[in-house]
């Protein structure tokens, strides 16, 4: 294994990705331009209470991210500011205090260091997309394209099918069995496919003690018309808040021709909100906080299920267990791959938040006639290029076993196979490995650690070199 170079970032170096089995972390650095970004307050976003706690938000960088129109913090440096995670905003925000006492900040966490890296194979399975886990469950719970969910113990590798849906879904091309995650008590397991006619399908199912998905318990929750085969996302998440969070592509084709992600009526284009539990002859529960769940947002009609819109592919989104901050890697069209951060301080992170697809892609302006006001910008992008062009997901690293990792988020690329750390504390972008095949997936298991998932069949787990 083979150390990184030290010290304080200044513009991306693109390297193009190596062969290999991504074993050896690399002695690149790579780096970004550095900039100050602020966080955009929707318009007439009504200050309630808190529901989670206040926290401060560590520094970070951007890889590769071009010139763009940003706001500076007073005190900044206009040539290199310190960078932030938090959103930017292209049109005029409103003011809100959403700070809490000094007393009631946490500490703020360590920089990263030079960690040393490697990957081990845990197990070979068909096609792995997702990887979820459960309450008091040490598995991994792999989901597989074509159809089937496999629990693998990571210690052996050992793995036994849980569900099999393969002759139920549609698996052609970005169609298939493509997320899974379970209630915050384990009992229940919600899956997304996309169904024979092509429609996105959110369905809820029994899980026995020994982690069994009974598939006889199938309980369709929601079900979204896609009119063209691409775009379909395909994750899910149980916030902090106990709700089931729902991300779903702009419906496919390019360049988003329908402008379906900038309108909030529209469930798709949108990172949708609801409480899985029944109401009435309703499947599910419109959270009475959702931003459009008792009318217009910001001067907005919207669907109550929408919680956030302006998205175009958010193929992975990951909650911070520490702090309740929201992750979201949206593939981009042509230019830019982009993470969202947003953070969890009044309320659960995304509120009402536009993401500005179609109008940007990335920071870069797109479609001039879909440019809105109030947009919230990504805090990374990187180009299409040598460094990749489908950006894989991430997660914040919490684990233990990987000295100088954290706290990081840990990210990568389906086409180069490069997986990135980016500090989150120390302004830095760091290559960790390269030449991983198909990279599909970034996850954490249940200790923290992190998980490579490759669409050749590998399920790779970080380890330390």
């Amino acid at each position: 294994m083979r150390r990184f170079a030290g010290g304080l970032v200044a513009l991306l170096t693109v390297v193009a990705a190596c062969g290999g089995d991504g074993d050896d972390a690399r002695d690149d650095e790579s780096s970004a331009v550095i900039v100050t970004t602020t966080t955009a307050v929707p318009e007439s976003a009504p200050t309630t209470g808190a529901t989670t706690p206040a926290t401060t938000t560590p520094a970070a960088t951007t890889p590769d991210v071009p010139a763009v129109p940003t706001t500076t913090s007073p005190g900044a440096s206009s040539s290199t500011p310190d960078a932030t995670t938090s959103p930017t905003s292209t049109g005029p925000t409103t003011s809100a205090d959403t700070s809490a006492p000094a007393t009631d900040q946490p500490a703020p966490e360590p920089t990263v260091g030079d960690p040393y890296v490697g990957t081990e194979v845990v197990v070979t399975t068909d096609r792995p997309v997702d990887l979820a886990v459960r309450s008091g469950d040490a598995a991994l719970y792999v989901v597989n394209q074509t159809g089937t969910i496999v629990r693998v113990d990571p210690a052996t590798g050992d793995a036994v099918t849980m569900l099999d849906v393969s002759g139920q879904i549609s698996t052609g091309g970005e169609r298939g069995l493509l997320g899974l995650a379970f209630s915050p008590d384990g009992a229940l397991a919600y899956t997304n496919h996309t169904a024979a006619d092509g429609a996105t399908v959110i369905t809820e199912f029994a899980v026995a003690a020994d982690g069994t998905i009974d598939g006889a318990s199938a309980r369709p929750l929601l079900t979204v018309s896609q009119p063209y085969s691409n775009h379909n996302a395909g994750d899910l998440a149980f916030g902090p808040d106990g709700m089931l969070y729902v991300p779903l592509g702009d419906g496919g084709s390019a360049g988003d021709p329908e402008r379906r992600a900038g309108d909030p009526t529209s469930l798709l284009g949108s990172l949708l909100r609801i409480d899985p539990t029944p109401s009435g002859d309703a499947p599910y529960t419109i959270p009475p906080d959702n931003p459009f769940a008792s009318g217009q947002f910001a001067g907005l009609d919207g669907a109550p299920e929408v919680w956030a819109h302006g998205l175009r592919n958010p193929w992975k989104i990951a909650f911070d267990p520490r702090n309740g901050d929201l992750w979201i890697a949206d593939v981009g069209q042509n230019l830019l791959e982009e993470v969202n951060r947003v953070g969890a301080v009044e309320r659960p992170a995304g509120y009402g938040l536009d993401f500005g697809w179609s109008g940007y892609e990335g920071t870069e302006v797109f479609n001039d006639d879909d440019v809105r006001d109030g947009t919230t910008l990504p805090v990374l992008t990187y180009e299409h290029g040598a460094d990749g062009c489908s950006v894989s997901g991430g997660v914040p690293y919490r684990g233990r076993a990987i000295d100088d990792l954290e706290p990081a988020y840990v990210y990568g690329d389906y086409c180069s196979g490069i997986v990135w750390a980016l500090d989150l504390a120390g302004g830095r972008n760091l290559r960790l490995l390269d030449g991983l095949s198909e990279l599909t997936a970034v996850r954490a298991g249940p200790d923290g650690e992190i998980y490579l998932l490759q669409g050749s069949g590998e399920v790779r787990r970080l380890i330390a070199g």
